[in-house]
């Protein structure tokens, strides 16, 4: 028995090299690839400082908080930093008087306070020796003593108002320097009507120029 060879049909896609390998999608992004010896790091950051809501040569804002803390921690310092250097000496001036004041008044005070006690111990071999308080009577020397203890709080009080006004000054001035004081002043006085009803007068006052606010006055029957 003879078998005959038929010819079988092989499908057109079947035919196809199935070594071949099946191509990609490419991807669309393109990453760029740094040059050999780039420092990504830096381009990194010149990237960054590039945006354009980075302004290199912008001056940080003049803070009020600075001035205050600067003049709290050295007195002047604060006028310093608001360019105000006229007034660092009538500070220390100011703050150096109290500060004198104090010293003497303490050394004062000391003196007739110990004076007082040798008069009080009961103690006749104890003797005021002190030529400045040997001459006045226990009275005296008390009524000296409780008056320099007034004249010594007196003189912490001043240098603590010295001091305060040293750290209030630094901060008014820090906020003056952010406010525009221009001398562009104008007025002007124009016939208006008040409430769609009434004829009156309308008075424009404008400050500072095209940023300034307009204040109005109406005047009528």
């Amino acid at each position: 028995m003879f078998l005959t060879a038929a010819a079988v049909a092989i499908p057109a896609h079947a035919q196809q090299d199935t070594l071949r390998p099946v191509a990609k999608t490419m991807d669309t992004i393109i990453r760029p690839t740094p040059a050999p010896g780039t420092d990504t790091v830096k381009a990194a950051n010149s990237a960054l400082f590039t945006d354009s809501a980075y302004v290199p040569d912008s001056k940080l804002p003049h803070s009020p908080r600075k001035a205050a803390l600067y003049s709290a921690v050295v007195p002047g310092l604060g006028q310093a930093y608001n360019k105000e250097y006229w007034k660092i000496p009538l500070a220390y001036a100011a703050i150096g008087t109290c500060t004198y004041f104090f010293i003497d008044n303490m050394k004062t005070y000391k003196m007739y306070r110990d004076a007082y006690r040798l008069r009080v111990d009961g103690n006749p071999d104890t003797k005021d020796t002190n030529p400045k308080t040997a001459p006045f009577d226990d009275e005296a020397i008390k009524g000296a003593r409780d008056q320099f203890r007034q004249y010594v709080d007196y003189s912490v009080l001043f240098f603590v108002l010295a001091y305060g006004i040293n750290i209030i000054d630094a901060t008014v001035f820090a906020h003056l320097r952010n406010f525009d004081m221009s001398d562009d002043l104008s007025m002007r006085v124009s016939p208006t009507i008040i409430n769609n009803r009434t004829l009156g007068l309308s008075l424009n006052i404008s400050i500072g120029g095209k940023k300034a606010k307009s204040n109005r006055y109406f005047a009528g029957r």
